[in-house]
């Protein structure tokens, strides 16, 4: 079976803009359910609602894959499923390690979506040897210094890092130097490495931070049209803050 090692995906020689790859997941993800419902054919407009984009975006990342769909019977689920998987990459075999076995590790090794998804857990690995030998998801934990050994042996092309922020950088240089292109990045760092080596990151903390501002403004929409209380505090503006060496310092830093 092929592996990430010597297989890369075709959508970068094809020309498919990133922010279609970045979409093409969502819609295997909904053409997946149709086809676990056995749907035989779906719509334009049914599938952009499943996958939430609209319409028009769809039937234009479609076009760059060379799928048109038939007026009047819309597009062929399983043949989409086939052709998108095909796209990604998703009809081979990518092993991937997983390194830092926490909390975090440790959930996103028993995640099954992995295998149903074309990419195979090789290695779980971890710096602490009080780890070495202990079995998560089944697969036994093995410890860092063998890092680079585990990569060459199972021709792994993609790493997941879910290490603290402080070990994050030196793990994504061992993994790079023995050959991984591809990172997932789940520490709370940002990581640089050299050109050829793609690095997606997942920062669920930001992602909240996004949503409680959201969230604030919508309280704050809703009070806008409010009388003000008059036993709360006066608010004071963001330059009257307490005294710094160079003057007024905001109230609220900036993290």
């Amino acid at each position: 079976m092929a592996t990430g090692r010597t297989h890369r995906p075709a959508t970068r020689s094809r020309g498919i803009p990133e922010a279609t790859v970045a979409r093409l997941p969502l819609y295997l993800r909904a053409l997946t359910a149709l086809s676990e419902r056995s749907v035989p054919t779906v719509s334009s407009e049914e599938l952009a609602a499943a996958a939430g984009v609209n319409s028009a975006k769809l039937r234009k990342d479609f076009s760059y894959l060379g799928s048109y769909g038939t007026r009047g019977v819309g597009y062929d689920v399983e043949y989409l499923v086939y052709q998108i998987s095909r796209e990604l990459g998703l009809t081979q075999d990518w092993p991937v390690v997983i390194v830092g076995i926490g909390n975090l590790g440790a959930a996103l090794a028993n995640y099954g979506g992995f295998a149903s998804r074309g990419f195979r857990v090789a290695a779980l690995i971890d710096a602490d040897p009080a780890m070495a030998g202990t079995p998560v998801a089944g697969i036994p934990v093995q410890h860092a210094d063998e890092l680079e050994q585990i990569v060459g042996d199972n021709g792994v092309s993609i790493g997941v890092i879910s290490t603290p922020a402080g070990a994050a950088q030196q793990v994504c240089d061992r993994l790079v130097a023995a050959g991984v292109t591809s990172i997932l990045n789940f520490a709370p760092t940002v990581l640089s490495v050299p050109d050829g080596v793609d690095v997606r990151k997942v920062d669920l903390s930001i992602e909240l931070q996004i949503l409680a501002f959201h969230e604030q403004r919508k309280a704050g929409e809703d009070t806008a049209g409010s009388s003000p209380d008059p036993a709360a505090p006066p608010v004071r503006s963001a330059s009257t803050g307490r005294k710094g060496p160079d003057g007024d310092m905001p109230a609220v830093m900036p993290a």
